[in-house]
């Protein structure tokens, strides 16, 4: 509706900026092969930056890897830091794997994250980078 004032106004500003733990890699030793490695977890949880009750999601990750994998532990502690954050779906899903990206470069990847019932609506929001699909 114009000239009205969203309730959302400002509430992502700083998504690009939020602090969360380095995502640690280690070196893979078949750089010359493709495959595919699948990371995924049912225990994702954030928080609604409107209503401030918490959003729960699974996330998967596909990923073909160059030169490193991504380290397990510290990816998981990396994902355990939105617990606390106020994020949209769409926001935290282009974070996570712009995030991923920078760690360990991968030659492509598709994230997915399927979040639970909110108001009754289900959303599921994925992303590809790099390669063919």
């Amino acid at each position: 509706m114009p000239g009205k004032k969203s309730s959302y106004k400002g509430l992502q500003e700083d998504v690009r900026r939020i602090k969360t733990p380095k995502i640690d890699v280690w070196r893979n030793k078949y750089p010359d092969k493709d495959y595919t490695v699948c990371v995924e977890t049912s225990e994702f949880t954030c928080i609604c930056p409107k209503t401030g009750l918490p959003d729960f999601a699974s996330i998967r990750i596909e990923y073909v890897p160059d030169k490193f994998c991504i380290e397990l532990k510290s990816f998981k502690l990396y994902l355990v830091s939105y617990r606390s954050v106020g994020i949209f779906h769409e926001h935290v899903i282009n974070r996570i794997l712009d995030d991923f990206i920078a760690a360990c470069r991968p030659r492509c990847a598709d994230i997915t994250g399927e979040f639970g019932l909110r108001g009754g609506i289900k959303t599921t929001v994925s992303r590809h980078y790099g390669g063919k699909r």
